[in-house]
């Protein structure tokens, strides 16, 4: 009898279930994975960051993919402190003050953040200080970020973060004798539950990282248009 027979000897279907999971998650990684780059294209071009676009690795797990876009996901956490801290040390209290003040026209946010960048690098484009005041006063971004940092290490520390992310070729027998070193069997389906909990917040957390990424990139877009 096959072993996934008998972990799921009542519902057939239920067999397919660990690839949906494995395959939904890859899927959406795969997502972040370019959504991030954008950013990152962004930061690089307009902001002077220097950033190493990332690519998912066929070859690693889960859970090394993981720490991939965690790794850039907190370089640009640092970038965006970075650019707080150029703020505070240039400005005079009260300017600085205004950036965050959400009654302030943004214009007059740009202008102020313009002139700190013509001031550290010479010169600077209102494309610049757009793309910085867009980071700075975005929440919405900041907490996705953190968010998504979260859930990323959950999942790399999860049941199926040990998996290969190729192995979903190979068909359910292999997913489950990968992960069943890790867990005893009677525990393999409260691992999967759990799994799926955090792929579920996971993908949540992940439209709103992207849609906060896109609403940067838009405006970039039309800027430069």
């Amino acid at each position: 009898m096959a072993l996934s027979d008998l972990l799921y000897p009542d519902n057939p279907k239920r067999k397919q279930e660990l690839i949906h999971l494995h395959q939904e998650l890859l899927d959406c990684m795969s997502t972040n994975f370019q959504a991030t780059n954008e950013l990152v294209g962004v930061l690089n071009e307009h902001l002077g960051c220097t950033i190493t676009p990332i690519e998912m690795r066929e070859s690693s797990t889960v859970k090394e993919n993981c720490e991939i876009i965690i790794q850039v996901m907190s370089e640009i956490q640092h970038q965006v402190q970075k650019i707080d801290s150029d703020m505070k040390d240039k400005l005079e209290p009260v300017l600085y003050q205004k950036l965050y003040d959400i009654k302030e026209p943004e214009l007059e946010k740009i202008a102020i953040a313009q002139r700190v960048f013509s001031i550290i690098f010479g010169e600077a484009t209102s494309t610049a200080a757009m793309v910085a005041i867009k980071l700075l006063s975005s929440n919405h971004l900041t907490l996705t970020v953190s968010k998504l940092i979260g859930l990323l290490a959950q999942i790399g520390a999860s049941v199926l973060g040990g998996v290969s992310i190729t192995i979903i070729g190979l068909g359910l027998e292999m997913i489950l004798h990968a992960i069943l070193g890790a867990v005893e069997r009677s525990q393999l389906l409260t691992a999967v539950r759990s799994y799926e909990k955090h792929l579920a917040e996971f993908k949540a957390a992940s439209e709103k990282y992207q849609c906060a990424i896109h609403e940067v990139t838009s405006l970039v877009r039309q800027q430069v248009q």
